[in-house]
C-alpha cells in the first residue's frame, strides 16, 4: 500500500530532511488543533446564544472536524499551505 504523499514528496527529493519534516508536521498539526478548537468555542458561544440553530457540527470546516491533525497537516505541507523552512547548518 503506498501512502500519499510520500516521504519523497515532502522531503523534496531529500532537500529538507526527515526529522525537520516531523519537526514541522508537529507545528502545523499543533496549529490546525488551534484553529478547531477556535472555531468549535465560536460555533459554542453562537449556539448558547441562541444566535444560530445550525449544530455544533455544522459550524466547523469538514477538514478540520473530519481529519486528524496530522493528516491535516501533512496535506497542507504538500499543499505548499505550510511552509517549511530549511536549518541553518552553519
Amino acid at each position: 500500500m503506498m501512502i500519499k504523499p510520500s516521504i519523497e514528496e515532502l522531503t523534496h527529493g531529500g532537500e529538507i530532511n526527515r526529522y525537520t519534516l516531523v519537526i514541522a508536521t508537529a507545528k502545523c498539526a499543533r496549529q490546525v488543533t488551534d484553529e478547531y478548537c477556535r472555531q468549535r468555542e465560536r460555533a459554542e458561544r453562537l449556539i448558547a446564544n441562541k444566535e444560530t440553530d445550525k449544530p455544533l457540527s455544522a459550524l466547523i470546516d469538514t477538514d478540520i472536524r473530519d481529519k486528524k491533525a496530522v493528516e491535516n497537516a501533512v496535506e497542507r505541507i504538500a499543499a505548499g499551505q505550510y511552509t517549511i523552512d530549511k536549518p541553518y547548518l552553519g
